[in-house]
């Protein structure tokens, strides 16, 4: 079976690619122009935050790829309109190329009491890859590779490490990380890779631009 490469872009954005075919996640706005990215089957949106959806970045996208599928949650798919885009929930699972995509959890983490609360669905791409969005979801099996936010309004590392803990991924890389100066990344960086390595995980630091061959 042929692996996967994930290149990690600028804050939450992941693209995926397998078979000559890619699945974009999260492409939001603190992310480089998605231009010239072709042969994308799918894109796959945790949530309706501008960091993880926009739709100059979809519309650069759909450009080249006009029959792209897009997955999200129902409140994405309202905001998207009129562009086409189905929403997902969770147990939901879909088949588009070379790519499945599972559906975890239902709401967005907490920010502040008097902010509402919004959809959230976290991610499990081919069995292997899981990216939770802006939740702590655990999916129901082993996670061979965890994208794990490190940074947000709502997240506090302590919390991280707790989730980490739940986990225990195979692997594990930081995204959701665009806040952080070179030294806050240096911190929450140390201390999600002491619980992964605590389990006997594998961590790794991927800045923008790098990529993961996973089988």
């Amino acid at each position: 079976m042929e692996s996967m490469k994930v290149t990690k872009l600028e804050h939450a954005t992941l693209v995926l690619e397998k078979e000559g075919k890619t699945l974009i996640l999260d492409p939001g706005f603190y992310t480089r122009p998605m231009d010239g990215y072709r042969d994308v089957v799918a894109i796959v949106i945790t949530h309706n935050h501008d960091d993880h959806v926009h739709e100059d970045q979809i519309d650069r996208i759909l450009k080249d790829n006009p029959e792209t599928l897009i997955l999200g949650t129902q409140e994405v798919v309202a905001r998207l309109s009129p562009r086409k885009a189905t929403a997902v929930h969770h147990g939901d699972f879909y088949e588009v190329g070379p790519f499945t995509a599972e559906f975890f959890g239902s709401m967005h983490i907490e920010i502040h009491r008097s902010i509402p609360l919004i959809q959230n669905c976290g991610v499990m791409i081919n069995d292997t890859l899981f990216y939770p969005g802006d939740n702590y979801v655990t999916p129901d099996r082993k996670v061979k590779y965890l994208a794990c936010p490190a940074s947000a309004p709502w997240l506090k590392i302590g919390d991280v490490m707790d989730y980490i803990a739940e986990v225990k991924p195979d692997n594990c890389f930081p995204t959701h990380n665009i806040h952080l100066s070179e030294q806050g990344s240096q911190l929450n960086n140390g201390r999600i890779k002491q619980v992964v390595e605590e389990h006997d995980g594998r961590y790794v630091y991927l800045q923008p631009g790098d990529f993961l061959t996973i089988g």
